[in-house]
């Protein structure tokens, strides 16, 4: 039994036993950074598992599995062929991940192309709940949130990812290992909690300010910043206002929203 992959939900099953077996690593125990290691004895949360070739790995590592499944084909495919397995039929962008997972759990898959930067937006709403995160998606995508200040991907998901999070890019994964294969490169990552418990200033507000600078990335931040720099009466540094976004760091972003939010009621 097949399950034919679906143009309009980003479907690519993933075929090469040897990287599914790769990627179902990156969130083994045996494996973690040291600081997600801290969280202690975490449970794992798959999304889009298709046909299970990445699932059944997971389940091999002996945690507490559940597999987040928006297609109701591949979810009857998944009932008859792990009938073990934990499944939850729905969209994940919509669900609350504390109806899934009380405690924390790490975060994998083959992510969907077409919603993979929503779902890292997503992580964030769930940072305290989420220590790891791992898998594979659209190496620019991969790229641009492992990116640092001065390349031309860095932007809007690499900073409000890095706030929180530390940021590995481990391989790339050609198309032809996938079917239907896709139109462009993929790329698996690791995402590992840091140690920072706040930002010092109003999360809200912070991504303002980030969102802000990106939308108008060719602009000096004098200049895409001015309405907030208004707004706030506070006149931040001078050299740092005639620099692009791309060259801020995640410090100095936050340094900056602290200077801005400083006025403000």
């Amino acid at each position: 039994m097949q399950v034919r992959a679906k143009k309009n939900l980003g479907q690519h099953f993933l075929k090469d036993e040897g990287i599914a077996r790769k990627i179902s690593e990156t969130v083994s125990l045996s494996s973690l950074p040291a600081g997600a290691k801290e969280w202690g004895e975490i449970s794992v949360l798959e999304i889009g598992p298709g046909m299970g070739v990445l699932t059944k790995y997971l389940m091999d590592n002996g945690r507490g599995l559940t597999a987040v499944e928006l297609d109701t084909e591949s979810v009857d495919y998944l009932h008859r062929v792990y009938p073990d397995l934990k499944v939850v039929e729905g969209d994940f962008l919509k669900m609350n991940l504390e109806e899934i997972y009380q405690g924390p759990f790490a975060l994998i898959g083959n992510y969907p192309y077409n919603i993979s930067s929503q779902i890292f937006f997503k992580v964030l709403d769930y940072k305290e709940q989420i220590p790891v995160v791992a898998g594979m998606l659209q190496k620019e995508v991969a790229e641009r949130i492992c990116a640092g200040p001065g390349s031309k991907v860095y932007g809007i998901l690499s900073v409000l990812l890095q706030a929180w999070y530390d940021c590995e890019y481990l391989f790339n994964v050609p198309p032809g290992v996938f079917a239907p294969p896709p139109k462009v490169m993929s790329g698996v990552l690791r995402l590992t909690r840091n140690k920072r418990e706040s930002l010092g200033v109003d999360e809200k507000f912070f991504k303002t300010v980030v969102k802000t600078a990106f939308g108008q990335r060719r602009k000096t931040l004098r200049n895409s910043l001015a309405p907030l720099i208004a707004q706030s009466g506070t006149q931040p540094d001078p050299e740092l206002l005639a620099l692009r976004p791309e060259r801020l760091s995640v410090e100095q972003f936050i340094d900056l929203a602290k200077v801005l939010s400083d006025n403000l009621s």
